[in-house]
């Protein structure tokens, strides 16, 4: 509400690589907030959010942890970095899987019937957990599929919902996954190709560079998943099974993250230091051309081609088009915006790696709410007159 600092919690020695709330489930004690950091030092640090004081560390690391994942159903968490290891609440290894690579698990998400899918450069390894009935010894890590559908590195992994999960790859590859029995339900891996978006300008370009294809980040909704691709946004329907919209240059450097909002909005974030929001609105359909009535029609001769037209012009009424217009430009950092949170009504929290975090404030609402104290204190006052 007021951009105060609460607390700075000193511990790690290196860069932090991933964070995760853990709040306590017991019943029996009183609940707790608590963090879990993971650090390029090779430890996790447990923090109490009230206190802002250190509760536990763990140093036992042999790599970098790069994710963390509470699974709060079962009460434990589990970090990956070379290998996937599983902890209780008290911080004891339940159990581990061997190394794994020395890339490492780069993403964790969690999937139904105790499982979780990690991404280990191009392969997508599915896990599966057994828990002790006691949840004190007995628990054992398996591994139960690897997806090798990628080909090349996997930077995003985001789940849609219970059914789907999907991921994203340095090459531009989106694959739409069953969370359930782990099959491909579809994919898209033309996001750059123009002739896959006829009505986008194409770029004339003497090289592709893989950046400009990589896909940084994945969200989602129950419809649409969002995905920044290098400098743009592109928006995937789930239902149609394509790219439904497409900014291409969103920014003028990659898009580093995105978030969907309420209203059919979009926030993006970028390299170039910009914050910008978008909305998804749906295309005025031109009405289609009528078809022309010649000579060889009198007589039946068009009446195949006719038939084709009528559908493609069905087809085309029926299927909406839709764009992406930028609503909002949030000019405030001067470097690298990495990413942001969004905080409803609140309002809006960004991170730059100019050293700032800024937070921003939705002014039509706050503009609402001055008028609304302004008229409190004037009716209060007895200043307020109505005149009919």
């Amino acid at each position: 509400q007021t951009g105060e600092k609460l607390f700075e919690l000193h511990g790690h020695t290196h860069k932090i690589t991933a964070i995760a709330p853990f709040s306590s489930s017991d019943a029996s004690e009183e609940k707790k907030h608590l963090i879990l950091t993971a650090s390029a030092d090779r430890t996790v640090i447990v923090w109490d959010c009230t206190s802002g004081r250190q509760v536990q560390r763990v140093s036992c690391f042999h790599s970098t942890v790069k994710c963390l994942t509470v699974l709060q159903r079962l009460d434990v968490w589990l970090s990956g970095g070379s290998d996937l290891c599983v902890w209780n609440r008290k911080l004891d290894l339940l159990c581990k899987t061997s190394h794994l690579t020395d890339a490492g698990i780069s993403a964790l998400i969690e999937l139904p019937k105790n499982c979780v899918a990690a991404a280990v450069g191009k392969e997508l390894i599915i896990f599966r957990l057994l828990a002790s009935n006691d949840r004190s010894e007995g628990w054992n890590v398996l591994e139960v599929k690897r997806l090798v559908d990628h080909q090349d590195n996997i930077l995003s992994l985001a789940s849609v919902n219970d059914l789907t999960f999907v991921t994203g790859s340095h090459v531009g590859e989106l694959i739409v996954w069953d969370a359930l029995d782990w099959t491909k339900q579809a994919s898209e891996c033309n996001f750059w190709d123009s002739s896959v978006h006829p009505d986008v300008q194409p770029e004339i370009k003497l090289s592709q560079s893989p950046n400009e294809t990589s896909i940084q980040h994945l969200t989602s909704d129950e419809e649409c998943v969002f995905a920044a691709v290098g400098k743009g946004i592109y928006v995937y329907n789930l239902q149609m099974k394509r790219v439904i919209a497409c900014q291409r240059t969103a920014h003028d450097s990659s898009v580093l993250h995105i978030e969907k909002l309420p209203n059919r909005q979009l926030i993006s974030c970028s390299e170039d230091g910009s914050v910008r929001i978008w909305e998804l609105r749906e295309k005025q359909q031109l009405p289609a051309e009528p078809i022309p009535t010649g000579f060889f029609n009198m007589w039946g001769f068009g009446r195949a081609n006719k038939q084709a037209n009528q559908a493609a012009k069905k087809m085309q009424e029926n299927t909406p088009m839709y764009f992406l217009e930028l609503v909002g430009d949030l000019i405030g950092h001067s470097s690298a915006v990495q990413m942001f949170l969004y905080f409803g009504e609140l309002g809006l929290a960004t991170c730059s790696a100019d050293h700032l975090i800024i937070l921003w404030k939705d002014g039509e609402r706050e503009s609402r709410l001055r008028s609304l104290t302004l008229f409190q204190k004037l009716a209060q006052n007895g200043d307020l007159q109505l005149k009919f």
